[in-house]
């Protein structure tokens, strides 16, 4: 699996990810929050499969 995201689109997604994850614990209490685990995920493993499929990468390293 190589990595096709940058260092900023990560760092976005980890706190995107971390705040639809809050939604769960404080704010309404929606299950909508679980939603976070995606952007989450894809961020620490720094691999996108949405891009993979459409052929983009915002990693800067050359393949």
């Amino acid at each position: 699996m190589l990595r096709n995201e940058g260092t900023i689109d990560r760092a976005l997604r980890v706190i995107v990810g971390l705040v639809l994850l809050s939604l769960i614990f404080i704010g309404p209490k929606t299950m909508w929050g679980l939603v976070g685990l995606i952007p989450l995920l894809t961020g620490l493993a720094g691999h996108c499969p949405l891009y993979k499929v459409l052929g983009l990468s915002t990693c800067p390293m050359k393949k």
